[in-house]
């Protein structure tokens, strides 16, 4: 009887790790002709590579999709937030990529203020009727990994995320071109990682 009982707490347990998986929020397919707006700071802007190496231009190379770089160099997650709308109104895209918030972090401003302030963000791209994936971005340590609070909002708000891509560019010293930022075969790893998922 209680071996009967353990098995069951085991298939319990392994079916219900299956229910989250399927609960994971996941993007919808794009329409062919799908505008892409990557929006964020200087690593969507590109700093580090040359001209035509940030992962927005590459990510239009791969996928054939119009990708509208709008990274600011220096801005922090307040400042998106106030630059969005009028990105979002002239750009009218199908999909938003966030990357944003290492500006505050560097700068060691609330993390509270940064949650915030990208899930202004989410709740704005959707409002302009945009798919919004989320890209986890690394708090500076020995151990590169996303901040919890990007995946805290993926789960609360139902938001796509990939956690792990900045982090494992940032984490290779090949990758980058100063601890901060990547270099052009970084933000190349990046767009194709991103890629994949819009595949």
């Amino acid at each position: 009887m209680m071996k009967k009982i353990i098995a069951l707490f085991y298939l319990t347990l392994f079916l219900s790790v299956l229910v989250a998986c399927d609960r994971t929020p996941r993007l919808n397919p794009l329409p062919e002709d799908a505008v892409i707006l990557a929006f964020g700071d200087s690593i969507t802007f590109g700093t580090g590579a040359e001209e035509g190496e940030a992962y927005p231009e590459i990510l239009a190379r791969l996928t054939g999709y119009q990708v509208i770089n709008a990274g600011v160099k220096g801005e922090l997650s307040e400042e998106g937030v106030a630059r969005l709308p009028g990105i979002l109104a002239e750009a009218q895209p199908d999909l938003v990529i966030i990357c944003h918030g290492g500006n505050d972090v560097i700068q060691r401003l609330s993390a509270q203020n940064i949650e915030a302030n990208i899930r202004a963000m989410v709740e704005l791209s959707r409002e302009a009727g945009a798919q919004v994936l989320l890209i986890g971005v690394p708090q500076p340590s020995l151990i590169l990994q996303s901040i919890p609070l990007y995946e805290r909002i993926s789960w609360d708000m139902g938001v796509p995320i990939d956690k792990h891509a900045l982090p494992d560019v940032l984490r290779r010293n090949e990758l980058q071109s100063d601890g901060i930022h990547p270099n052009a075969q970084g933000y190349a790893v990046l767009a194709e990682t991103i890629a994949k998922r819009l595949r």
